[in-house]
């Protein structure tokens, strides 16, 4: 053996050595995605910077007061209404027996399938000036003019946060539900023996225990409320996303769109923040000897009636109100004629792209993980936890963000190709589907690696301990240990993944080829033109499809801590 091959093979063993035995380009994998997720944020600020002086003068006095001042009193709108909603449904729920309870146990997530965009285009057809509930109360109360009424219009910031409240506070609702569902009953039962009030209880006990959870919750909702935009527009609200899409769009400032989408990203930093500190110091854990759960209450009298309102109104308003107009527009109008070859063209395009994203996702998901277990190295973990920021960028600043280096790897691309060929190439990802897919890919990573993440957890190090004994490589420990292992996990994800791309909007317009549709543009598009109605039919698709993720969370939620702490009563 020469000294050059003793060499190499010495050097090739000390960085296995240093690597924990993962694969030198399973860990290359780990940092390219982190620095993939990275890029669009880096180029985001280099174009903010490359603007001119009087430009953030312009934006800092014409567009941010404005935008600021609504996006501020939007978030805080929805974190007390869906915080209110979602933790005083999901204690009744728990806590207590009322009609009906077990059945809005199940339906008070189903909001989660109806996208914001869609329930305020609906919002709008049935509550605005010529929708038939303020055509009635002016045919009922007499009323002629504005000043009549005593309450706000839909198209404004107050009906915005009625709007986003009712599709997204199953976010806390979902993460107080488990919460709840899993404290043990000796805690209530001793604060109940001391005369704690129900009240108390919740108060003291309850709450201070979910609270974690309750962050979590609260920060998913309101990170989906800064992502928006359809609703946003819709219903004139000047959001930071609103005017980061018209400042680029229609005032044709590409370096002013990135100076607020700057801020918007400090908007995110926060909210990201306020999570991290919501959760400080604040770890409990369930017993290992099957916690007996907290029994129900009766409820007596009127209080079960009002039980039974609390719980039903939100889904009333989130879900089943959406649908039966979708359904009735679908009907009434004969929508079902639409299905034509266009329609099946733009429903194909969409089911590609989610797809495509899909298995993208989940094969990085794949490496990020399997990788970060076998390395066990600080690189990895930091690699993974800036992965999981994706979902926090909304997806108008990623949209902006990717430009950049979209076009620089397209450059790169065609000078390659004509030093080789000697003839030109045009863009292959900038304005292309590969664009969408890989914005799909940042923003929805995060989402695969916690599932796949969570399912890891559950398998034992045992298992991959006794492979290595038995002299199994790292990729037969990830190939016949660790992904037939996560098929479970696998499926949940890809299910989630593809049902967000399919909803996806923000991003989508701002990337989408020319003449290329998806069902969510394409509903944008009827709404922009006034023609909300002739996009029921692709509305109540992505409805349909959306439903599928929202009962696998439900059946994860009640099957999770019953498994925990042992079988609910009723």
């Amino acid at each position: 053996m020469s000294t050059l091959a003793l060499t190499h093979r010495l050097s090739t063993t000390s960085l296995r050595r240093a690597l924990n035995g993962a694969p030198l380009w399973s860990v290359a994998v780990v940092v390219a995605v982190a620095a993939l997720v990275l890029a669009p944020l880096v180029s985001l600020v280099r174009i903010a910077a490359q603007g001119e002086a009087t430009l953030w003068a312009q934006v800092t006095v014409d567009v941010l007061p404005a935008a600021l001042m609504d996006t501020g009193m939007l978030l805080a709108g929805v974190a007390l209404l869906t915080g209110v909603v979602g933790i005083g449904a999901a204690w009744l729920v728990t806590a207590h027996r009322f009609p009906g309870r077990r059945a809005l146990a199940a339906l008070l997530p189903l909001p989660l399938a109806v996208p914001t965009y869609i329930t305020a285009y609906i919002y709008v057809e049935i509550f605005d000036s010529a929708g038939p509930v303020q055509m009635g109360l002016r045919s009922l109360m007499g009323w002629t003019s504005r000043g009549d009424y005593w309450f706000p219009e839909i198209r404004s910031v107050y009906g915005c946060i009625f709007v986003m409240s009712a599709v997204l506070y199953p976010y806390v609702y979902l993460a107080a539900r488990v919460m709840f569902l899993t404290q043990s009953a000796s805690m209530i039962e001793v604060a109940r023996t001391l005369g704690a009030s129900r009240f108390k209880l919740f108060r003291a006990i309850a709450i201070p225990l979910a609270r974690p959870a309750l962050a979590v919750g609260l920060s998913l909702a309101l990170l989906e409320a800064l992502n928006d935009i359809g609703a946003s527009e819709y219903l004139g609200v000047r959001t930071l996303t609103v005017s980061i899409f018209t400042t680029w769009l229609n005032r044709g400032s590409l370096a002013g769109a990135a100076q607020i989408a700057c801020v918007m990203l400090a908007f995110v930093i926060v909210l990201i923040a306020l999570e991290r500190r919501g959760r400080r110091d604040r770890r409990y854990s369930l017993s290992t000897r099957r916690p007996r759960v907290t029994q129900p209450v009766n409820l007596t009298g009127h209080q079960r009636w009002l039980a039974t309102l609390f719980c039903a109104v939100p889904v009333l308003m989130g879900f089943a109100l959406p649908v039966a107009f979708l359904v009735r527009e679908v009907l009434r109008r004969g929508l079902s004629a639409q299905v034509d070859n266009a329609f099946l063209n733009h429903l194909l395009t969409t089911i590609g792209l989610s797809a495509a994203a899909t298995v993208a996702t989940l094969a990085f998901g794949i490496v990020l993980v399997t990788a970060s277990r076998l390395a066990r190295l600080r690189l990895t973990k930091t690699a993974l936890a800036v992965a999981g920021i994706g979902y926090a960028v909304p997806g108008t600043v990623l949209a902006l963000g990717l430009l950049t280096p979209l076009v620089a790897i397209d450059t790169g691309i065609g000078s390659l190709w004509r030093a080789l060929t000697g003839e030109r190439v045009g863009l292959i990802l900038m304005g292309s589907a590969a664009g969408i897919v890989i914005a799909y890919l940042i923003r929805f990573l995060p989402i695969a690696t916690g599932s796949l993440t969570a399912g890891l957890e559950r398998v034992s190090p045992g298992l991959e301990d006794a492979g290595r004994i038995l002299g199994a490589r790292p990729r037969e420990l990830v190939t016949r240990i660790q992904i037939p292992l996560l098929r479970p996990a696998l499926a949940s994800a890809a299910l989630l993944v593809f049902v967000d791309c399919i909803k996806e909007l923000s991003a989508t317009l701002l990337l989408r080829p020319l003449n290329t549709e998806t069902l969510a543009t394409l509903v944008y598009g009827h709404a922009s033109r006034g023609a909300f109605e002739d996009g029921s039919l692709a509305a109540l698709v992505i409805v349909l499809v959306g439903l599928l993720p929202v009962i696998q969370l439900v059946r994860s939620a009640e099957a999770g801590p019953k498994k925990a702490g042992g079988s609910s009563a009723s």
